[in-house]
């Protein structure tokens, strides 16, 4: 069997037919399990036959309207992508016209729920700056034009323009003048693919330090204290009753069974929700690769779900690096991102390095930031992940800070490179910020009625809204005072000297 070529479509197109059955999959399972479990509380016997027929005959009045609503939905969904921006349009009452312009775009994402997996099919997510909803979500495509259809609105960001066709006969050249690098393009009835970028990966995470990770947490702590404190009570509390069996509180309550009944539910809800958030880290984060490539950064993980990230250079707002306690013994590490275009779903989509030892985490910092701009950056480093006071150049908190912050005021600090600007915090979990100068938006100073007491104030860098929140806090006055002045002239000549949108544009030429 010959493969259908991937494409990727020139002109105003519907998503792929098979849209409606993945859209109203998932409410007709739903009814049908009702359904089902209706069938088996009464049977379709005796007085209850009625209604359980006319139950059975609403579900499926609902599957019939619900099948019909996603297939008009379908036929109202069309996209389109030229030079400039993704385009789309949709709606059955309402209609609605979105445009996600190229010149903004913050990342690609293409994503495959277990349903869609199962029978090679994926959604398309295009990020972009803006406020919330403002990206285009694609559903479903063949995996092959997911992938294809990624790669061109990527390679179009970056300033690259598809080839004029090939001029008539008896004309010499093209009359197009283009101002920017072209590819070539495979052309199929109208429709054309532009080849992916080559990739090389960086590092990914085996499962078995996944499943390490999860179980040094401190979720895995409480949850473990939790149960085993459940069961002494269960012990305790079984002892009790069976030596007062006689008596009238344990008849009252049901026997020795009513006594124990609380405390082993307290033991199953937490075994249960321990498992539930362990099988959701581990499923959000495994097969987790990251690699590196001309359009930017590409994260692929998931079990069940799995997502494909496209990240182009620059479009990292925010990093942390994050050690809990209970990593420490393995110098483990966890990295996150702030992203413009992922403010509707951060949680999901925010990870940069679920779990690494510091090599790995070195590696991540490197993809989003290659040039730290110091002379000393495996010092400044190690500094900002492990260090205390004024080890590298850190500005650290004043010693009279442990009055407001007794526990964490050594750890905290601040740096400016030639690049970023990092701040330092965290005792029982460590945590370093990293902002590139160049994202810094805006900042502010602010002090309550003890840290103006205390002559100290708190720095905050506003940046794009995500997981991540860059504040310094209970610096001295004076050292908060500067470097807001400071940052403010750093971030400006950042923004200066900052590479075009069009990133390839300026590679190439």
């Amino acid at each position: 069997m010959t493969d259908v070529p991937a494409i990727v479509p020139a002109d105003w197109a519907r998503l792929h037919a098979v849209t409606p059955v993945l859209a109203a999959g998932r409410a007709i399972g739903v009814l049908t399990i009702i359904g089902m479990a209706q069938a088996g509380q009464g049977g379709l016997q005796g007085a209850r036959a009625v209604g359980a027929w006319l139950v059975f005959g609403g579900i499926g009045l609902v599957v019939v309207l619900v099948s019909v609503l996603a297939f008009v939905a379908w036929r109202m969904n069309e996209f389109r992508v030229d030079d400039d921006a993704v385009h789309q349009r949709k709606g059955i009452l309402f209609r609605q016209y979105r445009q996600a312009r190229l010149d903004r775009l913050q990342a690609v994402d293409v994503v495959q729920p277990l349903a869609a997996r199962v029978f090679g099919f994926a959604e398309l997510k295009v990020e972009v700056a803006g406020g919330r909803a403002s990206g285009v979500r694609l559903q479903y495509l063949r995996l092959d034009d997911a992938e294809a259809l990624r790669n061109e609105i990527v390679s179009l960001a970056a300033g690259i323009r598809r080839a004029p066709a090939a001029p008539p006969e008896g004309i010499s050249e093209s009359p197009v003048a283009l101002d920017a690098p072209t590819v070539p393009v495979v052309a199929t009835a109208g429709r054309s693919s532009i080849a992916a970028a080559p990739e090389r990966e960086v590092y990914q995470v085996p499962p078995g330090r996944l499943i390490g990770s999860v179980l040094a947490s401190w979720w895995t702590v409480i949850v473990v204290g939790g149960v085993l404190a459940g069961i002494v009570a269960i012990v305790i509390v079984g002892a009790v009753a069976v030596e007062d069996a006689a008596g009238d509180a344990v008849s009252a309550n049901g026997g020795v069974g009513g006594f124990l009944a609380g405390p082993a539910y307290g033991v199953l809800s937490g075994v249960f929700a321990f498992f539930a958030v362990g099988w959701a880290r581990f499923s959000a984060g495994f097969g987790f690769t990251a690699g590196i490539s001309a359009d930017g950064i590409r994260l692929q993980h998931g079990l069940l779900d799995t997502r494909r990230q496209t990240v182009p250079p620059g479009r990292v707002q925010a990093v942390r690096l994050r050690q809990p306690l209970p990593w420490r013994h393995f110098d483990w590490w966890r990295i996150t991102i702030n992203v413009a275009g992922y403010q509707d779903e951060q949680e999901a989509v925010s990870t940069l390095l679920p779990v690494g030892p510091r090599k790995d985490a070195l590696y991540a910092l490197w993809l989003v930031l290659p040039d730290l701009g110091d002379p000393d950056p495996a010092g400044t480093v190690s500094a900002a992940l492990s260090g205390v006071g004024a080890q590298n150049g850190f500005t650290a908190t004043p010693r009279r800070a442990w009055l407001v912050d007794p526990l964490q005021w050594r750890r905290r600090g601040v740096l400016a490179t030639g690049r970023a600007f990092l701040i330092r915090q965290g005792l029982f979990a460590r945590d370093v910020v990293v902002v590139p100068h160049e994202k810094t938006q805006s900042l502010s100073i602010r002090q309550g009625p003890l840290q103006r007491l205390l002559s100290l104030a708190t720095v905050e860098v506003h940046s794009t809204h995500g997981s991540i929140t860059p504040v310094a806090h209970h610096l001295d006055l004076a050292d908060a005072i500067a470097l807001l002045e400071a940052q403010s002239t750093r971030a400006r000549e950042a923004r200066a000297r900052q590479t075009p949108e069009q990133w390839m544009a300026t590679v190439q030429r």
